[in-house]
């Protein structure tokens, strides 16, 4: 059934913190991501290209960069607004183009399109995607705003959309299919509001976290202002009555119920597959749109250039490949022409800025000589090889870490001469040309005075929940 073209599953999760799959939360529950890691092929330096949702999908989806596009912030509708993004092919309609069937649901591209265009993309148009909520409108748990809030959920499972659209998959994979077929999931959690099933958080009840190993006071000594900038010293996470430690211990109980709750639903898609007659003939792709800062670098969140908010947990599982981890640099405009190559596909008229990485897929040992380039916003570069990142600001500040011996990026090397070699090498892979901006908002709002800008009145100033 489906023929012999390989069958595509990608299942894609919001904000998921890296050491999760890298193992460093023993804390944090992820049978279904452990498995996929353990029988997969696992890029731990992997990287989104930009480290915020809408953007992140604009990338990954078209297979282009952000600088390439225009479509650099979260708000910034570059579906509709970038020209080139406007009359490309991407993902899905690629597949479609191919003769596969396309199935969709959940958090997709962040971005609202035509319903002509979303047509040609998915079969199963209109597709459902659900949002973030369910939300704690009450305010009977523990509510600073409407995003920043956690509640043990005790209504029904199916008040969750990734609940929902995960029974959507499985149905999905439980039908018979006379043409191969491209599967994407998205799930909206971990991202907040930490809403989740209450017998999620009474898995962690009891437990007091460990404060994640890259948290260290003082730690933004040695970063330039435009990067402080990025930051917010935590100043949105109080509460009254409640001590700095309680208010992140809180969060970090409901992060975990919350990334325990995600695995539970990617597991329940995974064994469907499992159980399916397209087991055997089905590539799984497994990414994070972005990574994650809990309270590392002052920060609960995304939107930096540090590996935390780049570094993002990609699995590919093919039948023919063997389990590794494989430390090559790839990125997320990658999966693209990934795809094309694994599948046998035409490609798009476009160029893509990505490169396969199949070869790794299938040798682990095969070697990648490109780092990976994570932008935010016009002219914020970071740089990263296996052992080193360079990070460039607008006003040429920089920062440079070396990561065997400095994994949680602690001591900026920029001010040492003995790593101007690193400066060298890393610095030509950051654009020197930038479309221009789509539009869109920062994430933290502080100072926005001292932020330099590329154009006066580019960038907007809006509100920050629901990235």
């Amino acid at each position: 059934m489906g023929g012999d073209r390989p069958n595509v599953v990608m299942i894609v999760v919001d904000d998921l913190h890296p050491g999760v799959a890298k193992g460093w939360f023993d804390e944090i529950h992820t049978p279904a991501i452990d498995r996929l890691r353990q029988e997969g092929v696992y890029f731990v330096n992997a990287a989104c290209n930009t480290p915020v949702c809408n953007p992140s999908r604009s990338s990954f989806f078209s297979g282009l960069y952000p600088h390439t596009t225009g479509a650099y912030l979260n708000g910034s509708d570059g579906w509709n607004r970038s020209e080139l993004l406007m009359e490309i092919r991407n993902i899905p309609e690629t597949f479609k183009d191919n003769g596969y069937a396309t199935w969709g649901a959940g958090k997709i591209l962040h971005n609202p399109l035509s319903e002509e265009r979303e047509a040609g993309m998915w079969d199963n148009f209109p597709v459902y995607k659900g949002g973030f909520g369910p939300f704690d409108e009450a305010k009977t748990g523990l509510f600073i705003s409407r995003f920043r809030s956690i509640k043990a959920w005790e209504g029904p499972d199916s008040d969750f959309p990734d609940v929902k659209n995960a029974d959507g998959a499985i149905e999905f994979l439980s039908q018979n299919h006379d043409k191969p077929f491209f599967l994407y999931y998205g799930l909206w959690r971990p991202h907040s509001p930490y809403t989740a099933p209450k017998r999620f958080f009474e898995q962690y009840e009891e437990l007091v976290f460990r404060f994640p190993p890259g948290t260290v006071s003082g730690d933004l000594e040695d970063v330039p202002e435009l990067g402080r900038l990025l930051t917010d010293g935590l100043r949105g996470y109080h509460v009254d009555g409640m001590s700095e430690d309680e208010v992140k211990q809180a969060f970090l109980n409901a992060y975990a119920a919350n990334t325990t709750f995600t695995d539970w639903n990617v597991g329940r898609v995974l064994a469907a597959l499992e159980a399916s007659p397209y087991a055997d003939n089905t590539i799984v792709v497994f990414f994070s749109d972005n990574g994650f800062h809990t309270t590392e670098k002052e920060r609960w969140g995304k939107a930096t250039l540090w590996d935390l908010s780049a570094n993002i947990s990609l699995i590919i599982k093919i039948p023919e490949s063997k389990p590794a981890v494989v430390p090559a640099t790839v990125s997320l405009v990658d999966v693209f022409p990934t795809l094309i190559e694994y599948c046998g596909l035409k490609p798009p008229h476009q160029p893509l800025d990505g490169v396969s990485f199949l070869p790794q897929v299938l040798d682990s040992s095969h070697p990648w000589h490109r780092p990976s380039l994570t932008s935010y916003g016009m002219n914020y570069s970071s740089v990263r090889d296996e052992d080193y990142r360079y990070i460039r600001y607008p006003d040429g500040t920089e920062e440079i870490y070396r990561y065997t011996d400095d994994p949680f990026e602690f001591r900026n090397l920029a001010d040492d001469p003995a790593f101007d070699f690193v400066r060298q090498k890393l610095k030509p892979f950051i654009p020197t040309r930038w479309a221009r901006t789509t539009g869109g908002r920062l994430e933290v709002r502080q100072d926005y005075d001292k932020v330099l800008r590329p154009r006066a009145g580019e960038w907007d100033v809006g509100p920050t929940d629901g990235s």
